[in-house]
C-alpha cells in the first residue's frame, strides 16, 4: 500500500497532442516490450521516457530504476536523439521510491548493496534531460525531478520530500538539491515538515523552470527538447556539463572551467560552421563533429 499522502488521485489521461513520433528501440534486434516499467519513443531528435507503474503511482522500484538507467544511457550514446524527456503519467510523475520494497531491510542489507547508489547514474548523462511533471512528484520522484536539467509542471504537480513521515530522510539527493535550488530555510521546512509544495511554489522558489496547463506540459517539453536537439550536440553538452560544475565550484574555479570548455569548442567543425553562418545570414548545418 502507498502512504496516504498518495492515496487521493484523479483519474489518469493522456495528453492529447499531434507530434511526429516513432517507437524507439533500443537495438535493431530489440523491441520497446523488452521493457516492462517504462514507454521508450522517439520524438525527433528527443528521446521520451515513460515511467510505466499505473497501479503503484510510478514508484521507483530497483528494477524500473535499472531500466530507466538502461534506456538513458541508449538514448545518451543514440547520434540520432539531443534530448531526452522523462515524464510519468497525469496522477503522478513518480509517487516515490517503493516501500514495499525498503520495509523489511536493514542497515547491513542497504549499506553492502549501496542500496539507491544506482539513481545516481543520471548525473552522468551528457545529453540535456527535461522532467515532464504532472501530479505527484514525492520523496524519490521529487528527487529524480531534480536530477534533471529542466524541470517543466503541470498546474496539478505536487512536490515534496515526506520521508521524516516514514521515520527516514531522503536518500537520493532530496537534502543536497533541493537546498540547492531553493535555500537553506525553505528546504529545512520542507524536509522537516513533510509537507508538500505546489507546482506555482516551485516555480516562485526557482525549483522549475515553467508550470503549465497539464495537457500541455509533455507538448512543452517535448518542444524544449526539439530546440535544444537542433543545436551542436557538443556544445549543448559542454554548456550543461558547465552549468553544473557551478554547484560544484567556486565561481573562480567555475569561470576558469568554463573559459576552458569555450576555447575547446574552436577546434570543432561546428563552431567554425555556426560563426559562418551568422555572418553569412544563413541557418547553420551542424554535424556535431
Amino acid at each position: 500500500m502507498l502512504p496516504s499522502f498518495v492515496r487521493t488521485l484523479s483519474r489518469t489521461r493522456r495528453p492529447h497532442y499531434i507530434l511526429r513520433m516513432e517507437h524507439y528501440s533500443t537495438s535493431s534486434s530489440e523491441s520497446p516490450s523488452k521493457h516492462k516499467y517504462v514507454l521508450i519513443e522517439s520524438h525527433d531528435k528527443v528521446g521520451l521516457i515513460t515511467l510505466n507503474r499505473p497501479k503503484a503511482l510510478n514508484a521507483l522500484s530497483t528494477d524500473l530504476f535499472h531500466e530507466l538507467n538502461d534506456v538513458l544511457e541508449k538514448f545518451d550514446n543514440d547520434p540520432n536523439v539531443g534530448a531526452i524527456v522523462i515524464t510519468g503519467s497525469e496522477r503522478a510523475f513518480a509517487a516515490g521510491a517503493d516501500i514495499k520494497e525498503m520495509v523489511d531491510k536493514t542497515f547491513a542489507q542497504v549499506y553492502k548493496k549501496n542500496f539507491l547508489g544506482d539513481w545516481g547514474k543520471i548525473n552522468g548523462i551528457k545529453k540535456p534531460i527535461i522532467a515532464a511533471v504532472n501530479g505527484f512528484a514525492l520523496g524519490g520522484g521529487c528527487e529524480l525531478a531534480m536530477s534533471c536539467d529542466i524541470i517543466y509542471a503541470g498546474e496539478n504537480a505536487k512536490f515534496g520530500q515526506p520521508e521524516i513521515k516514514l521515520g527516514v530522510i531522503p536518500g537520493a539527493g532530496g537534502t543536497q538539491r533541493l537546498t540547492r535550488a531553493i535555500g537553506k530555510s525553505k528546504a529545512m521546512e520542507i524536509i522537516l515538515s513533510g509537507r508538500n509544495f505546489t507546482a506555482q511554489e516551485a516555480e516562485k522558489w526557482g525549483l522549475v523552470s515553467k508550470v503549465l496547463p497539464v495537457d500541455k506540459v509533455l507538448e512543452e517539453a517535448i518542444k524544449l527538447g526539439q530546440e535544444i536537439a537542433s543545436f551542436s550536440q557538443p556544445s549543448i553538452q559542454a554548456a550543461k556539463e558547465s552549468v553544473n560544475q557551478a554547484y560544484e565550484l567556486s565561481l573562480n574555479e567555475g569561470n576558469h572551467f568554463e573559459r576552458r570548455l569555450f576555447y575547446g569548442l574552436f577546434s570543432l567543425r561546428d563552431k567554425k560552421e555556426g560563426m559562418e553562418a551568422f555572418l553569412e545570414k544563413r541557418d547553420a548545418k551542424w554535424t556535431n563533429e
